[in-house]
Formats: C-alpha cells, structure tokens, sequence
C-alpha cells in the first residue's frame, strides 16, 4: 500500500513511480545475474589487492613469517609420514611414499583451509559489508585467492621434494597448472556454498573441522587408493572416485610422479573429465547460489 500512495501531491505520483523517474533503487537490492556478474568482474583488482593484504598481515606477527605456509603443510606431511608411514608401514604399498604423501596433503590443504575459511567470509567481514557496498562474492574469492597465493609457494617446495626422492622431471609437470586451474575454480563455488551456509549457521565453523578430518580420510591422501578396491563394496569403491579431492590430488600426482602412473585411481582421461565437471558444477552452482543470498548478507 506505501508503494501506491501519493508521495508528491502536486506530480500525483506515487512512491515507486517517483523512484522509477530519478533511477532510486532498494539499498542492497539483488540485481541480475549477469550485472551482477559484470559488477565482480570490476572488483577483480581489489580481490587481488585485498589478497595481497591478508597474505601479507596473517603471519607478521611470527618470527618466521610467511615461512609459515611452507613449514605448516610440511609440518602435516611430517606428522602423517610418522603415523601412516612409520607406524602402520603405508609405505611399503606406494611407491615413492614421501612424495605421495605431500602431494596429497599440500593439494587437499588448499581446499580444507579455503573450505574452512570460507565458512565465516560473510561473519568475518560485517563491518566491511555495512560499510560499503559490493558484490559480497568478492569476499568468499579473496578467501580462496588467499590460499591459492599460499599454495603457489608451497608448490615450490613440493616439486624439490619431488626431485629429492628421486622422480624425474618430465612434460607432464605441465599439467600442474591446469590442475590447480580446475581445483581454484571448485575451491570458489564451494567456498561461495559455505559462506552462505555460514552466515546463517554461525555454528558451522565449529564443525567443519570434522567435517574435514572425515573428507581427508576419504580422498586418499595418506595411504594407498587401491585400498578403496580391496576394502569397500565395489559400489562405494566407484563413488569414492568421484570425490573431487581425490581428483585433484590424483591429477597432481599424475603430473608429478612418474612412479605412481600405474596405481592411478582412473586413467587419467577420466580424471581430467572428472576435474572438469567439479570445475563446471560447483563453480557456477556455487556462484549462482551465492547470488542469490545477497541482499541477506550483513543484516540482522
């Protein structure tokens, strides 16, 4: 009734139709998809920026710094050689074990922190968000842009691992690229998914460390992938296949290790069709659903 009721007596004009006339929009209105889409495109030089920033500030505070993002994924692989390859031999089923391991542990980290992270992108940043206005898709990116800068660096180590224990260099370490490529954009949607997720469900922070724990154990960083055939039915074997960590983790192992194309989870053909699909689904989905919360975010 607001909307229809004379605003200005002497135009006779209603509300909306006063609106309409000086181009005034709803403070936080969702706009459409594609304009919406072009808005974030604009941002993209202060996604980088802000990256840049947070990558810069997380760690000044240590001694060490952002030696930090080298020596915790490492730290990790240490922690889990000792456990599965010590104490429970896994090692002695995977060829090139160390390198196995860290592949699969620096890949996956990339994804569990972005995940985790993504949960409170929305909570995190409420003074920013009532502060400005932008396209709120700008903070579960930088979140994961943060991480990708992270892994870049981590990357670096890995490949002297590689070199270290012993695999050659070879063309497919081309294939890297790509891999992280595919994996960046999965990372996004479902950051996207969770930051939503998140600002409503405040308590989603506490449990995602489980939730991530669980999806470790299940994409096949820490001991053979062969172990899904002999120990599972042939159904959830398959399923597991799809997990798209354990894509990710597979292709990066096809591109760095020379000794594990034989115990590939698939052939590679499927792998990278797999990659894609996650890429495809969850990026856009994850964008799409995201859109479509935006004008929630930061109130209440």
């Amino acid at each position: 009734m607001a909307n229809t009721a004379v605003a200005d007596p002497e135009s006779g004009l209603s509300r909306a139709e006063l609106a309409r006339r000086y181009g005034l929009r709803v403070a936080g209105e969702r706009p459409p998809l594609g304009e919406y889409t072009r808005r974030l495109w604009a941002y993209r030089h202060f996604m980088t920026a802000y990256s840049r920033a947070k990558v810069a500030s997380s760690l000044s505070n240590t001694q060490l710094g952002q030696l930090w993002q080298v020596l915790t994924p490492l730290t990790n692989a240490a922690v889990y050689f000792l456990i599965f390859g010590v104490i429970l031999s896994q090692n002695r089923n995977v060829s090139n074990f160390i390198a196995y391991l860290c592949t699969g542990v620096f890949i996956f980290m990339f994804t569990q922190t972005a995940v985790s992270n993504g949960t409170s992108a929305i909570t995190g940043n409420l003074g920013l968000i009532r502060a400005l206005q932008f396209p709120r898709a700008a903070l579960p990116i930088t979140v994961t842009l943060v991480q990708l800068q992270q892994l870049l660096m981590s990357m670096v180590v890995l490949g002297a691992i590689v070199l270290f224990t012993g695999e050659p260099v070879t063309w497919r370490w081309l294939l890297l690229a790509p891999t992280l490529l595919l994996q960046t954009v999965f990372n996004i949607g479902l950051t996207m998914i969770m930051a939503r997720i998140g600002s409503k469900i405040t308590d989603l922070k506490q449990i995602m460390p489980f939730v991530m724990r669980t999806w470790l154990y299940a994409s096949g960083v820490l001991y053979p992938v062969a172990l899904f055939r002999q120990h599972l039915p042939h159904w959830a074997a398959s399923l597991l296949e799809w997990n798209p960590p354990l894509v990710f983790i597979e292709l990066a192992r096809f591109s760095l290790l020379n000794s594990h194309q034989p115990d590939l989870v698939s052939s590679p053909p499927k792998l990278w069709a797999l990659g894609l699909f996650w890429a495809v689904v969850m990026g856009i989905g994850g964008f799409v659903y995201f859109w479509r919360g935006e004008k929630e975010y930061g109130r209440g």
